[in-house]
């Protein structure tokens, strides 16, 4: 019995596989690939929305040379790719953004001749894109081949993953501009998006062509971009003046709430003890309307226990001594017009009575 070969695919992959290549079978039983698959809602959105703008390119006479697609991706040298896991500054407070120094493993410093070979595969990736486009807006029917849809497709993803490498490469230069120009009215994070807006701006703007190192180029745009915020950030300031203040965001119902409790009570007590309800004598009366401005109703400023002790002749502790027991009577007084507890405990204590007897 000899051993299937474990390289093989199993059933389940080889129907899996005729699904993908658009395997059909005729009516004599024979297999017939057709190159037409159907597209995703995705992929349908996304040709939507390529075919939506005209794609936009830097071009080049290489582009239109015999054998182009092969010198540019074939033939050309390989470029390391970036490790951007140190790159997270929105993540970080700032003083840790500002203190960070990518390390020389991590960073990838590309020389102009590898710089000229990305452009130039972003670029014309970009221009098969356009072509592709005039060639379907050129049909009677303005609508996509399959063939046309899957190349457009294919080479719109090819332009995004170079222009992700080229911008990754160089994501150093935005945090280097951000910390040189650090303001203090514009938030580290913002500026940080911002500069990343302006390099991936900067990518699809640059012209490898003339010679010059992307760096140079990208720095201003970066610049330039973190002045356009802060003359933005100004110009807003000055139309809408406030600032943010935090306690406008915070309720002041407990503290209003409060606040009339206490007005009720306030009137609560002076209404005792105008109406010495409290049954308290002259002498307590004299010093709780003396102590708290009570007198007359009017509002009269509160005197001191010494104040209060000359005038009716009593040493201040003494005042002190009145003022507790008056205070003591007033709020069993309150307890009996709010919760009724002098009632109930009579009426208790009577029942207790009639009981014993």
């Amino acid at each position: 019995m000899t051993q299937a070969n474990s390289n093989s695919p199993s059933p389940l992959e080889q129907v899996r596989s005729r699904r993908r290549v658009g395997v059909t079978r005729t009516a004599t039983g024979r297999t017939a690939r057709s190159p037409r698959r159907r597209l995703s809602q995705g992929d349908e959105r996304l040709l939507a929305k390529i075919l939506a703008k005209e794609q936009d390119f830097i071009d080049s006479e290489v582009f239109r040379e015999d054998g182009a697609e092969k010198s540019i991706y074939d033939e050309a040298p390989d470029v390391a790719k970036p490790d951007t896991t140190w790159y997270h500054p929105v993540m970080d407070d700032i003083t840790s953004a500002r203190s960070r120094t990518v390390k020389s493993t991590q960073q990838v410093i590309l020389t102009g001749a590898e710089e000229r070979v990305l452009f130039y595969q972003f670029n014309y990736a970009r221009y098969r894109v356009w072509k592709l486009q005039q060639e379907v807006w050129a049909s009677p029917a303005k609508k996509p081949t399959p063939e046309h849809a899957e190349k457009l497709l294919g080479w719109h993803r090819r332009a995004d993953r170079i222009r992700e490498q080229i911008a990754e490469t160089n994501l150093a230069l935005v945090l280097a501009m951000a910390k040189r120009t650090r303001m203090s009215e514009v938030d580290f994070a913002d500026l940080v998006s911002e500069g990343n807006m302006a390099l991936l701006r900067a990518v699809d703007k640059f012209d490898a062509g003339r010679g010059f190192k992307f760096s140079t180029y990208a720095c201003r745009a970066i610049l330039k971009a973190f002045s356009r915020q802060g003359m933005k950030l100004s110009k807003y300031r000055q139309r809408f003046p406030t600032d943010f203040d935090p306690k406008l965001e915070k309720s002041d119902y407990l503290e209003t709430k409060r606040a009339g409790f206490e007005k009720d009570a306030a009137d609560e007590v002076r209404r005792i003890v105008t109406e010495n309800s409290a049954d308290l004598t002259a002498v307590e009366r004299t010093v709780i309307e003396h102590r708290f401005g009570l007198e007359s109703g009017a509002q009269e400023k509160p005197m001191t226990l010494e104040q209060v002790g000359q005038i009716i002749g009593v040493t201040k502790e003494r005042v002190r001594q009145i003022q507790n027991k008056a205070m003591e009577k007033i709020k069993l007084q309150l307890e009996v017009n709010f919760l009724g507890t002098r009632e109930e405990e009579t009426d208790s204590d009577e029942v207790a009575e009639a009981t014993a007897s």
